[in-house]
């Protein structure tokens, strides 16, 4: 690994090592794929890495290319200590909006660690049902913390794995590029087309 990479990895983790040095051995990262799509669940995921991981690539997933993140998906889910995904569908977010679902998708994530952690470090979420176990929320968290870039990477390519499949049952709405967000072709197909069965009812009222 270059000089570089092994220093970004570090400034990466200044987070996550201090709260190791203060005695929290499990940290979990939570980040979450999907809150601003027209179509396509909202995907959870969570994740304890082991505190000397140093997986070359890990960022943001937003900042990593979709092969790479695929990629990463597999090293990440290797060498996790536990991992969680949890995905919350078009209609759940449709009865309860998409800011609780994903603190929905949030809480069944935290259950469903094999390990429980000593802390959780979330990208920007407040107000949230940890079980109990304390939290700390870093605005911008995907790109400061190496747990929760990881989490970002997990939820990403889940989701994307997703839209994929759906862009096979309904080609004409283009999932497979844009999966599912609003770009301008997307809207002109749902205009052309109408909703299909995924789209997200309570983010699409504007445009049918």
């Amino acid at each position: 690994m270059k000089e570089k990479e092994i220093e970004r990895l570090e400034n990466l983790k200044n987070i996550e090592n201090e709260l190791h040095s203060n005695g929290k051995n499990y940290i979990a990262g939570i980040d979450e794929a999907g809150r601003g799509p027209l179509a396509g669940p909202v995907v959870v995921a969570s994740v304890i890495m082991p505190e000397d991981s140093m997986i070359e690539g890990i960022n943001d997933s937003k900042k990593v290319s979709e092969k790479k993140r695929e990629k990463l998906y597999d090293e990440i889910i290797k060498e996790a200590i536990s991992y969680s995904v949890a995905i919350i569908g078009h209609d759940e977010i449709d009865k309860i909006n998409i800011l609780n679902a994903t603190k929905k998708g949030l809480t069944t994530c935290v259950k469903e660690l094999d390990v429980r952690p000593d802390l959780i470090i979330v990208d920007a979420l407040e107000k949230i049902d940890t079980d109990g176990i304390p939290y700390k929320s870093i605005i911008k968290g995907d790109a400061k913390c190496y747990s929760i870039a990881a989490a970002s990477i997990l939820a990403k390519v889940t989701r994307d794995r997703i839209m994929r499949e759906w862009d096979s049952v309904y080609p004409q709405y283009g999932f497979i590029n844009h999966k599912g967000y609003g770009t301008a072709k997307h809207i002109a197909a749902i205009k052309e087309y109408g909703l299909c069965p995924i789209h997200r009812r309570s983010f699409t009222k504007k445009f049918v």
